[in-house]
Parts: structure tokens; sequence; C-alpha cells
């Protein structure tokens, strides 16, 4: 792992710089970036430490304009629906599931956008597992259902 990260304002961007974190994550992030499909990466707490840019067009806002967050926020900032538009707990949500056990997880629900859109989506979330073995963090790539 490389031991530094730099994080500063450019203008009124953000700029994380990703060498802070395990190849691993790394990785992950270059794939993100590469795809189609919206894509969350988080670290082993929770914290949002990416989302690409067709996730950007979903939950309404920038990358660079949010820049990491905790999972207490973009849990509930982006406004997470069940069925019946009743807001849904983060503990039901498949990437807080995955960070707790470790585990593929995978839901269709409903969320909100800082813009006030609800859509429909559904989520699939895997953990990232390092190449010793060590939990790293964990990915949700997202879609719209009738995108399939």
């Amino acid at each position: 792992m490389f031991n530094f990260l730099h994080l500063s304002n450019v203008g009124h961007h953000k700029c994380i710089d990703m060498a802070a974190y395990d190849i691993e994550i790394i990785l992950n992030r270059q794939l993100a970036d590469c795809l189609s499909i919206p894509v969350f990466i988080t670290d082993t707490t929770g914290n949002l430490i990416f989302y690409n840019e067709p996730a950007e067009l979903i939950l309404g806002t920038r990358f660079e304009e949010t820049g990491e967050m905790k999972v207490e926020m973009w849990s509930t900032i982006f406004k997470p629906l069940d069925e019946d538009k009743n807001p849904l707990p983060p503990d039901n949500l498949p990437l807080v599931q995955t960070l707790k056990d470790c585990t593929p997880h995978h839901k269709t629900f409903w969320i909100e956008s800082l813009k006030g859109i609800a859509e429909k989506i559904s989520v699939t979330s895997y953990p990232i597992i390092g190449r010793t073995g060590k939990f790293l963090g964990a990915v949700a790539i997202f879609w719209k259902p009738n995108d399939v």
C-alpha cells in the first residue's frame, strides 16, 4: 500500500489521490471508471471513497462535488425507499450488508436523488478481498431494472 493521500480543492472541485489505498481498491476504481453502469466503492468502514460518472446521473450529483462520504451520510442523503416509497433503513442496503458480513448481496428498491427524482434501481454488492485475504472494502454496481 502506498502511504500518502492528497486532498485539495482545485477551483470548486475536490481532488482525491487514490494512492493512499490498497492496489485492489485502486484497480476497482480504474474498472469503475471504464464501466457504463453506476458503481460505488467504499472502504471497510463504509466510507464512500468513489462513485463513477454513470452513478452521478442517477444520484443527481458529481463525485467531485460531494467527495468522500461517511456511510451514515451517503446511505441516507440519496434516500433509499422501499416499494411503498417508505425510507429503507441503511442496514437493508446491499452495500451495508456486504460491509457487515463480507458476502455479496442484491436488492431492487427505489432511490430518490438529491434533485428529488425517484428511480427504481437494482443493486449488487461484493466485498473487495486483498491477495492476503484481508477485507479492504466493498463495491456496489447498480442499474435501472428496465436497462437490463
